[in-house]
């Protein structure tokens, strides 16, 4: 079974929404709007390329990210490993030609599905949605998440408000940063 680790810049109060600058969101790039940059906060971005071998997208990320992502190259990694992408809407015609090899998942099911394959592991960037679908199926094995010291008050959450049962986190790693950036590194206890 491959581990499923969700990657996310988020505010503290939850909010994961636009955090590079996405337009139609009044905070867009809230994580370089007033706050320094610090390298070091950023080196789990770099390893995440490393250790991971696909990555995972909701439709929205990917339609923000596949524009973009090839041609950069503090994302080079992710050019050469398998993309997914969650989406019930996207045709093959949809997808990017200079990103390598993309496949379309239609539901968590078939996440699930992905997941019980072997492999390495595969991370999730941005996503919101499909990220609280993915926590609330119990998919998720692990959070990597950068909180930025800044209180948004609106926009797409993390997690989502769905009744259940509470779910155990097991601190494996954290820093705090000059510019007061925390990393948290969590695995789900079951």
């Amino acid at each position: 079974m491959r581990t499923l680790i969700s990657s996310a810049f988020v505010s503290l109060d939850g909010v994961v929404e636009g955090p590079g600058g996405e337009p139609g969101y009044r905070n867009s790039g809230w994580t370089f709007t007033d706050i320094d940059f610090v390298p070091e906060a950023y080196e789990i971005k770099g390893r995440e390329q490393e250790e991971s071998a696909a990555i995972l997208l909701g439709r929205t990320s990917y339609e923000a990210f596949s524009p973009v992502w090839p041609d950069m190259e503090d994302f080079a990694g992710y050019k050469v490993m398998p993309k997914y992408v969650v989406s019930t809407t996207l045709t093959e015609d949809d997808l990017v030609s200079n990103w390598g090899e993309t496949t379309i998942l239609r539901s968590i099911d078939e996440v699930a599905k992905l997941k019980d394959t072997d492999g390495g592991p595969i991370i999730v960037h941005g996503s919101a949605t499909l990220n609280r679908g993915l926590s609330d199926a119990g998919l998720i094995d692990r959070y990597h998440l950068l909180v930025f010291p800044v209180l948004l008050g609106a926009g797409k959450r993390l997690f989502s408000q769905t009744d259940k049962d509470a779910q155990q986190l097991k601190l494996v790693e954290s820093a705090t940063y000059s510019n007061g950036i925390q990393k948290n590194v969590f695995d789900v206890v079951r």
